[in-house]
């Protein structure tokens, strides 16, 4: 896989700034990974720009090492380029082969520290909670040791995973000291804030289990300090879409509009395609319409398995190469768009931007579960499915295309209104306004 188009290196040499007036730092797990939150990064970034901010940067980890850890990639010719003015960055490992892991995080740290003491107003933001916030936390406190002047505001974001995967997998095991060192780094930020109320809950649980077993007094703090920051999503990317580039889409792919199911997010365990491939067999009004799958990730082979096996096995398709420009038109000619996500130990839906994006295209009723922050995401406006029922994504499914035309374009709408609330500028307006002090100009974001 070759890397990323990204312009020549940046000098690590220090340079004045004093023409540099605003900056925004996003250090993200970004583009190419198959994940909500680098197009929520992407978002701020670029809201940035639009709000008057004159320099951005994206920091993030090199490509090689996203391959090495597994993560689900899109075809690094499908990404879509960021706007003039956006700069990514991918800093080198230090160190050699003996600390794999440290090399690229001190890499990454290091960067940060540089950005730190240069002289620019900078806000920091970390999306997950490990290792990105911690990776701030530590950047902050190395800028400040060096003795040069610094002028740092954060944000640390708790996206979910972080907190079902790490600070919940912490307090399950007893590794206290692990679970201190996130959660303190969480509230040591100036402006912690969490993706949805589920999830600020779930790191208030978390918080009272170590409170619990060990004296101390996270949950209070966290109650008092953590606020709701839902994601950027840019609406106009969705909204308003013109029909002849859907057909082209749709045309491209060998689809016309109404003549299929969509699931498009992450194959993984904890998404549920498996009941949606078992459902969509079982649905009577699903019999004339294919199933597209699309996306990537540790579950594509299981599922491309089940599929091939499944009583409806000659109408699945699986497409694993879907550009960030195909998503609207695909989302807007589908008959139905279906996530059945599902509470797994390694992962919870804490929120659900797909189905947002799904929302504000148009196209036919969204099916999913009330799992999670999903019904943050969806208010009253989808069907609602139980978890791991396969006949009842079937018999929404019966509801969903059968349903007259006049009550779809009513829910449509009402979803399309729904997800509005999450437009980038709004959202990105929000999060700056929290900041303690209106001088901060910059946002860094992981």
């Amino acid at each position: 896989m070759t890397p990323l188009p990204e312009g020549p290196r940046p000098s690590r040499r220090r340079r004045p700034r004093a023409r540099t007036r605003r900056r925004l730092v996003i250090v993200v797990r970004a583009d190419p990974v198959i994940c909500g939150h680098s197009g929520e990064a992407r978002n701020l970034a670029e809201a940035a720009l639009v709000r008057g901010f004159s320099e951005v940067k994206i920091v993030t980890w090199p490509v090689e090492r996203l391959l090495e850890a597994g993560l689900p990639l899109k075809p690094l010719e499908s990404v879509q380029p960021y706007s003039d003015g956006i700069e990514v960055e991918r800093p080198e490992p230090v160190g050699d082969y003996r600390v794999p892991d440290g090399r690229y995080l001190s890499g990454l740290v290091g960067r940060l520290v540089e950005l730190f003491t240069d002289g620019v107003p900078t806000v920091a933001m970390s999306l997950y909670l490990s290792p990105h916030t911690l990776a701030v936390s530590e950047a902050v406190r190395v800028a400040h040791e060096t003795g040069l002047p610094v002028n740092v505001t954060t944000i640390a974001e708790a996206v979910g995973s972080d907190v079902t995967n790490v600070v919940r997998s912490c307090v399950e095991h007893e590794q206290f000291g692990a679970a201190a060192q996130v959660l303190t780094a969480f509230l040591g930020s100036d402006v912690p804030v969490a993706v949805s109320e589920y999830t600020r809950e779930l790191v208030v649980s978390s918080a009272e289990a170590i409170d619990a077993r060990h004296g101390t007094r996270f949950a209070d703090r966290c109650r008092e300090r953590v606020a709701i920051s839902y994601p950027a999503i840019n609406t106009r990317d969705y909204l308003d879409l013109d029909p002849a580039t859907t057909a082209a889409v749709l045309h491209a792919r060998g689809l016309t509009k109404g003549s299929y199911v969509l699931y498009l997010s992450r194959l993984a365990a904890a998404k549920g395609v498996d009941d949606l491939i078992a459902g969509f067999a079982a649905s009577p009004a699903a019999a004339g319409k294919t199933l597209v799958i699309a996306g990537n990730g540790p579950q594509a082979g299981e599922l491309r398995r089940l599929a091939a096996v499944s009583d409806a096995a000659d109408r699945i398709r699986f497409l694993d190469d879907v550009s960030d420009d195909e998503k609207p038109g695909l989302m807007a000619g589908c008959a139905a768009f279906v996530l059945p996500s599902k509470p797994r130990p390694e992962f919870v839906e804490t929120f659900g931007i797909a189905l947002v994006e799904k929302m504000l295209a148009g196209g036919g009723p969204v099916i999913t579960c009330d799992t999670g922050g999903i019904g943050e995401a969806v208010g009253d406006t989808a069907l609602i499915v139980p978890t791991e029922d396969p006949q009842a994504i079937a018999d929404a499914l019966d509801e969903a295309l059968r349903m007259p035309d006049l009550e779809r374009e009513v829910m449509e709408l009402a979803a399309r209104d729904h997800a509005r609330q999450f437009d980038r500028l709004a959202v990105f307006d929000r999060l700056v306004a929290r900041l303690p002090s209106p001088e901060v100009v910059a946002l860094g974001a992981f």
